[in-house]
């Protein structure tokens, strides 16, 4: 029996999503750098949690070997806003 996609496995790009839409106002708004940063890591962290539990559920033949390309894809999205894409102020 195969896995079917499921709508819970989209929000794990949430933090991804919500570190995007983070732009500072000015040179006074480090709160916002500071939950971009944090959404960043937190959606670098669920991709790592994500590509685990991937590993385990092909290993047991629950899911195909695709289903590597959606950690992959959220830490595609996530890493370079923490690094390269980071807001500055």
């Amino acid at each position: 029996m195969r896995a079917r996609p499921d709508r819970r496995s989209s929000r794990h790009g949430i933090p991804a999503v919500v570190a995007y839409l983070a732009d500072p106002v000015g040179p006074w708004d480090h709160e916002t750098v500071a939950h971009s940063n944090f959404a960043s890591g937190f959606g670098l962290a669920l991709s790592a949690l994500t590509a685990l539990l991937t590993w385990v559920f092909v290993k047991a033949e629950w899911l195909r070997r695709w289903w590597y390309g959606v950690p992959s894809l959220l830490a595609a999205a996530a890493l370079p806003r923490l690094t390269l894409l980071a807001p500055e102020l």
